[in-house]
């Protein structure tokens, strides 16, 4: 089984010089694509000069996760995908118990143990749980001793090209950050595939020097979330008694975020709400 592994990248030259060099050496004979969302620092430089093995796909205008890592997707010849961030370390066995999954044909995804760096603890993450409550899909970590997850991350886990391609990949309505992942998820099991969850797949995460965290001010990260939230919900419900939920607690969620000042959430609902007819154009092409 043939496998690639893709990076998005965007202005992380100091994350690939520092983790590079653990996922070249855990790739084996495994291709490895860096997709660059046009950086503006020296990533390129970098790329050419310290890891010339390494695939290179430079784009000319910045987009964001989901449509970066469609492009690697669509540029990798495996027939299995791994996404790894850029402030990702894998340790070098870890791609054998991820692959060992996908002798299951109705295996689309499998996530790996993500020990995640959070200040002066290591947390384990890589499991997550989910379920709709008051019309709102409400997810979190789970115990990482169960193999079920409700979704595999797109920064350390591994993916069936032939599945990705058939469910479109990434939406880039997701850009630039978060649920993406929960949404290519969601709808691989929607279409009848199965994800699990992989513990003896092990990465470390040192989440604390990812761009997200270190770019975006808290205020951001939270309208993009909430905004990406609603998008996911309107996108993917379709059970009738969730629906009326949704539209019954909306108002009442969106009235507390506005008598408590969450000026992030709103943000983020209203911009939703403003996309409302891509949102619709989705439902009505998918059905």
């Amino acid at each position: 089984m043939t496998i690639s592994i893709i990076i998005p990248n965007w202005n992380g030259s100091t994350l690939l010089d520092k983790h590079l060099p653990a996922v070249l050496a855990a790739a084996g004979k495994s291709g490895v694509i860096v997709v660059d969302d046009a950086s503006t620092d020296d990533s390129i430089d970098l790329l050419h000069k310290k890891f010339p093995d390494v695939n290179i796909i430079k784009k000319q205008r910045h987009e964001g996760f989901a449509s970066t890592v469609n492009a690697g997707v669509a540029s990798a010849t495996g027939e299995i995908v791994v996404l790894l961030n850029t402030d990702v370390e894998p340790e070098k066995d870890f791609l054998r118990a991820l692959i060992a999954h996908f002798d299951d044909p109705l295996v689309f995804a499998v996530g790996s143990m993500d020990k995640s760096k959070e200040g002066d603890h290591t947390v384990l993450r890589g499991r997550g749980v989910a379920r709709w409550r008051r019309g709102f899909y409400v997810h979190e970590r789970g115990n990482v001793d169960s193999s079920s997850t409700a979704w595999v991350s797109g920064g350390s886990g591994a993916f069936r090209k032939s599945v990705w391609d058939k469910l479109g990949g990434m939406d880039p309505l997701f850009n630039p950050f978060y649920w993406e992942d929960i949404d290519l998820s969601y709808r691989g099991v929607k279409a009848g595939y199965r994800l699990v969850f992989e513990k003896r797949s092990v990465v470390r995460h040192y989440h604390q020097e990812g761009k997200i965290m270190r770019k975006y001010s808290t205020w951001y990260i939270r309208a993009v979330a909430s905004r990406n939230q609603f998008q996911f919900i309107w996108k993917n419900i379709d059970d009738p008694g969730i629906m009326i939920s949704h539209m019954v607690w909306t108002p009442i969620v969106v009235l507390r975020a506005m008598l408590t000042l969450d000026s992030a959430f709103i943000c983020g609902y209203f911009i939703a709400v403003f996309r409302l007819p891509h949102i619709i154009g989705y439902r009505l092409s998918s059905h």
